[in-house]
């Protein structure tokens, strides 16, 4: 088992505009009105850097850039896990186009967007951070994936953000691979509670099968069900309430992550 300590929590999504404006309607307390997802281009970047940031780094940035100021923590202290199942699915489809052409030229900005760590790049010069990074892809189970790396770093006494992220692919891409929705989620945790710490997450790998937790809302969970990234949803509801609970995440096949969340 692991036990981290939660500081500060990033969320970009449909009808999910950052983790204030999203606690009451995770809670239950609001209605959710699903709407698409709206995010910029982050103004830490230098502005050659901002204009060629594809989507799926807006949306690593913008969760992750909230998360580090819930928590009060210095971005460029800090070690980072970035978890996307698909990663930029847009520059992917465009790179397959520009190949079916005589030229055949794909262009470098395209290539570097193109690889898996392109968020965790644009992090580093947006952050100036020079700590260890992290990025990985687990299919559908890619938070879950990122919080187990990213509990288990924590578990070494240093703090850790962790970055979850995916997008829709264009068509015809889009059909073999469905996702819905453009979201982003971030926490950022620790190893001891310190003063802006104000969750407890005890994380334990579960073998065997199981029933991932549901939102209690039919449009929520269409939403969780709808992009990788917003499996974190039922952990953030958690939160947003408050109080205590159990959270189950599918992981590999056949395997759950159980995570006990409490204030504190």
């Amino acid at each position: 088992m692991n036990r981290v300590f939660v500081e500060g929590v990033g969320i970009v999504g449909p009808g999910l505009a950052g983790w204030m404006a999203s606690r009451p309607v995770l809670a239950g307390t609001e209605a959710y009105r699903p709407v698409p997802t709206v995010v910029a281009a982050s103004n830490l970047l230098p502005a050659a850097e901002r204009r060629r940031t594809p989507m799926a780094v807006k949306l690593a940035l913008a969760a992750g850039e909230e998360a580090f100021r819930n928590a009060g923590r210095d971005a460029a202290t800090t070690a980072t896990v970035f978890a996307s199942s698909s990663s930029d699915g847009d520059t992917l489809h465009q790179m397959c186009e520009t190949l079916t052409t005589a030229e055949r030229e794909v262009s470098p900005t395209r290539f570097h967007n193109s690889v898996h760590n392109a968020a965790a790049g644009y992090w580093s010069i947006a952050t100036r951070c020079r700590e260890p990074s992290t990025s990985l892809g687990c299919s559908d189970s890619s938070f879950a994936a990122g919080l187990l790396e990213a509990a288990v770093q924590v578990g070494t006494g240093v703090p850790v953000g962790l970055i979850a992220y995916d997008q829709p692919y264009p068509e015809p891409l889009h059909s073999a691979r469905p996702i819905f929705s453009s979201f982003g989620a971030a926490l950022v945790m620790t190893s001891q509670p310190g003063d802006n710490a104000f969750a407890r997450l005890d994380i334990e790998f579960v073998p065997g099968p199981g029933q991932a937790t549901r939102m209690s809302d039919a449009a929520l969970d269409a939403a969780r069900l709808g992009n990788p990234a917003a499996r974190a949803l039922p952990l953030l509801a958690t939160l947003a309430r408050g109080g205590g609970g159990i959270v189950v995440l599918d992981f590999l096949s056949g395997a759950q992550l159980r995570v006990a969340a409490s204030p504190c």
